[in-house]
C-alpha cells in the first residue's frame, strides 16, 4: 500500500486499486489527491505486471468534485505538490483523464456521490459499475461555472446529445438507474458491492491476452473519430500486428490444448 494520504495505491493481483480518500470531504479532488492519481496512472502505464486499474472512493463516496477551497488556493496541499504542478501545470488535467488516457483498461467502481469533477473523471474510464444509491450530475452550471474537465466534447459523444445537454444545462442531479439507462455507466450493482463488481471484471480482463487488451483499447479510441474506411484500416494495421505475436499462438495453442493460455507480452 502506498501513495499519498489522500488517495491509497495498492496492487490486487495485476491490478492497481486507487481510492480516493477524503471521504470526510466527500472525496473532493485536493491538489495532493492530484499529484497521486497522476503518478498512479503513470505507474500503471510503466509496470507491465500491471493488467488493469480499479478507481473507486472511501467512505461511500465516489468523488464530489474539486474542492472549491483548493479551487480558490486555500485547499490542502503541501510545498511537494504545489512544485509538481509548477513544474508541470498540465499535471491536474492529465490526473483527471482529461489528458492522458492510460493504456490499460480502467475500471470505475462508484458508490454515493459522483458529481461535478467526479462526473468528469468518470468519462475517462473505460467501464463504470455504480452502486444503486450512486448519484451523478454536472452541477459548474448552478454555480456560474464551466465544466472544464472535457465533459462538453466527451459526454456527447459517449451518450445520446439530448441526454448529454439535459445533463450539461441542467446540473440536476441523476440516480444510478438514470445513468445506467441513459448510458453513463455499464451496470448498476447492491449498495457496497461496486468495488467487488468492479474487481471482478478486472479479473476477467487480466485473464485475457495484455498485448490484446491493450491494442484494442487503443484502437477504440484512435478510431472514433474516423470515417469508418479509416478506422477500418487502423484496425486491421493494429489487429494484423497482434495475430503475429507469440501471445496470439500462445491463445490458440492453449485452446487446442484445452489449457489456461500463459501470456508473455511478446
Amino acid at each position: 500500500m502506498s501513495g499519498t494520504a489522500h488517495l491509497v495505491v495498492e496492487r490486487v493481483g495485476a491490478t492497481l486499486l486507487l481510492t480516493l480518500n477524503r471521504p470526510q470531504a466527500r472525496n473532493a479532488l485536493s491538489l495532493p489527491m492530484l499529484v497521486g492519481l497522476h503518478d498512479g496512472w503513470a505507474e500503471a502505464d510503466e509496470d507491465d505486471t500491471i493488467r488493469s486499474v480499479v478507481l473507486t472512493g472511501a467512505g461511500g463516496a465516489f468523488c464530489s468534485g474539486m474542492d472549491l477551497k483548493a479551487l480558490a488556493g486555500r485547499g490542502p496541499a503541501d510545498d511537494t505538490c504545489r512544485d509538481r504542478l509548477k513544474a508541470d501545470p498540465d499535471l491536474h488535467w492529465k490526473a483527471m483523464l482529461r489528458h492522458h488516457c492510460p493504456r490499460k483498461p480502467v475500471i470505475a467502481a462508484v458508490e454515493g456521490p459522483c458529481v461535478a469533477g467526479g462526473t468528469e473523471i468518470l468519462q475517462g474510464t473505460d467501464i463504470r459499475v455504480a452502486g444503486e444509491s450512486a448519484t451523478f450530475g454536472l452541477f459548474e452550471v448552478r454555480r456560474g461555472l464551466f465544466p472544464v474537465g472535457g465533459s462538453t466534447v466527451r459526454l456527447t459523444r459517449q451518450i445520446p446529445r439530448t441526454h448529454a445537454l439535459e445533463m450539461l444545462l441542467t446540473g440536476r442531479p441523476y440516480t444510478a438507474h438514470e445513468a445506467e439507462r441513459i448510458g453513463l455507466v455499464g451496470r448498476v450493482v447492491p449498495d457496497g458491492t461496486a468495488l467487488e463488481s468492479a474487481l471482478a471484471t478486472a479479473e476477467l480482463v487480466n485473464a485475457n491476452g495484455p498485448l490484446a487488451v491493450e491494442a484494442v483499447k487503443a484502437c477504440a479510441y484512435e478510431t472514433a473519430g474516423l470515417d469508418e474506411p479509416d478506422a477500418l484500416a487502423v484496425e486491421l494495421e493494429r489487429g494484423m500486428r497482434i495475430f503475429d505475436t507469440a501471445d496470439a499462438k500462445e491463445g490458440a495453442r492453449a485452446f487446442a490444448e484445452k489449457r489456461p493460455p500463459v501470456f508473455r507480452r511478446a
